[in-house]
């Protein structure tokens, strides 16, 4: 017997077989066609999924509740009830990304699958032909996450499960502590760490010691050059002052506390890299922002000067400036506004890449990042591993009203809201109590009226 009768006889063996024992459903499976059994095959409940959803409406919603202004992006879907918010607050520009929001990102979505994130983000970004700005990224960045809180209620879990779930207890931060003097500035690292924080920035004044720096007056104030509300640092004075700023806080506080300060660029890089170094003996947890990004090419000098971590990009709009000096290992934290490089799309992709050569998230997190923006940061934190410090932000009861299931803080730890989504709303009732407006303050000169660049 050849192969070919072989494969017959077995085939009908098989065949009479099954009808003896009464298998019609074996035996159908022997003679049906694929495309006949195909059409029997039935997909399991797991594997359908959710019906399709669309995007019916992007629209903007302005508030002021904290005194800051902020810009929260809302997807409404086709199906009812369902919807999503993102942080799109560019608080210096406000006004202007609410077009951007309204009329052409409106424009771009309706009627997009809004489980399609990462289309929708690759497609948006390019689709004004021009990238790297600053008013269409926060524009994205709010709909971006807008679109993961629709993913994760839809899923019925929160973002951070979506991210392949948690990788620690709790998100932990840090929180900020300023004063006119050192020894002020001691007294509120110590009420601080009797509240639970392991991790305080220290600022004498505002950034650059602005504000605190009254005993010094400014040519350009006399000469009435500028506003008269524009701000005043002396370089000088400021670098002096903040060795003695740490040695006090460690003299006070001890060595368990962290120390974190903020330079905000506003001194030039030689003498940045001079400071840094004397900082040393202080052991800083970090210290923040050295240059500016016209000047990152001073930070491979900075590296080989002082040991002293270092955290940078708050200025960074473009995911791809974070690339080299990440592959490069130049700085320690990455420092970027979620808001500003285009949601949580993008900044999975950045703590990712950080991953590979140990540098660790330091999420921006100021009082003009909305508590939807905290909440994506926090979705993120407690997911990635490379995950460092978060700043944080206490949100007063007005801004709670506004914004229910805002992100609470114990023992200086923020704890991830474990609603659906985002894990938070807003009450636009509320929200519309406090209109935005278009004053925004950040001018800072030396005393001649040279312009100092954040």
């Amino acid at each position: 017997m050849n192969k070919k009768e072989n494969s017959t006889e077995t085939s009908r063996r098989n065949a009479m077989r099954m009808l003896a024992t009464g298998s019609a459903a074996g035996l159908l499976s022997l003679f049906d066609s694929p495309r006949a059994r195909a059409e029997r095959y039935v997909t399991p409940q797991y594997a359908k999924g959710a019906a399709p959803v669309t995007i019916k409406k992007v629209r903007a919603i302005t508030t002021a509740p904290g005194g800051s202004n902020l810009v929260i992006v809302k997807v409404e879907t086709s199906e009812p009830g369902l919807y999503g918010l993102g942080c799109a607050t560019f608080t210096q520009r406000a006004k202007v990304v609410v077009p951007a929001v309204d009329i052409y990102l409106d424009e771009f979505c309706v009627g997009k699958d809004v489980d399609n994130i990462e289309d929708m983000w690759q497609s948006a970004y390019v689709s004004s032909y021009w990238r790297n700005d600053a008013v269409l990224n926060n524009a994205l960045s709010g709909l971006d996450q807008a679109l993961w809180d629709i993913k994760g209620k839809r899923a019925n879990v929160p973002v951070h499960q979506l991210l392949g779930g948690k990788a620690r207890i709790a998100v932990d931060t840090y929180t900020h502590a300023s004063g006119p003097t050192p020894e002020a500035i001691a007294d509120k690292v110590q009420q601080y760490m009797s509240e639970g924080f392991r991790h305080i920035r220290i600022q004498q004044g505002g950034y650059g010691g602005v504000g605190a720096m009254e005993e010094i007056k400014p040519d350009f104030k006399a000469a009435g050059f500028g506003r008269a509300t524009d701000d005043f640092s002396d370089q000088r004075t400021y670098l002096k002052r903040v060795p003695k700023m740490f040695e006090m806080v460690r003299k006070r506080c001890g060595e368990d506390i962290e120390l974190l300060h903020d330079m905000h660029e506003l001194v030039e890089p030689m003498d940045a890299i001079n400071m840094i170094k004397g900082l040393e003996e202080y052991r800083p947890y970090f210290i923040e922002d050295p240059f500016s990004p016209e000047n990152m090419g001073w930070f491979k000098q900075l590296r080989q000067s002082t040991t002293v971590p270092i955290a940078m990009g708050e200025l960074f709009n473009n995911i791809n400036e974070f690339r080299d000096p990440m592959a490069n290992q130049l700085f320690d934290y990455i420092r970027c506004h979620i808001s500003q490089i285009g949601g949580i799309t993008p900044a999975i992709k950045v703590a990712r890449l950080g991953e590979w050569f140990n540098v660790k998230t330091a999420w921006h997190g100021p009082g003009d990042t909305s508590p939807v923006g905290h909440s994506a940061n926090n979705n993120i934190d407690i997911a990635v591993w490379n995950f460092g410090i978060q700043e944080s932000q206490r949100f007063s009861e007005k801004v709670q009203e506004v914004f229910p299931g805002c992100p609470t803080i114990k023992n200086g730890y923020y704890y991830v809201n474990e609603t659906p989504g985002l894990g938070i709303d807003i009450n636009e009732k509320e929200a519309a109590k406090y209109p935005i407006g278009t004053k925004s303050r950040w001018t800072v000169r030396k005393s001649d009226g040279t312009l100092l660049k954040p």
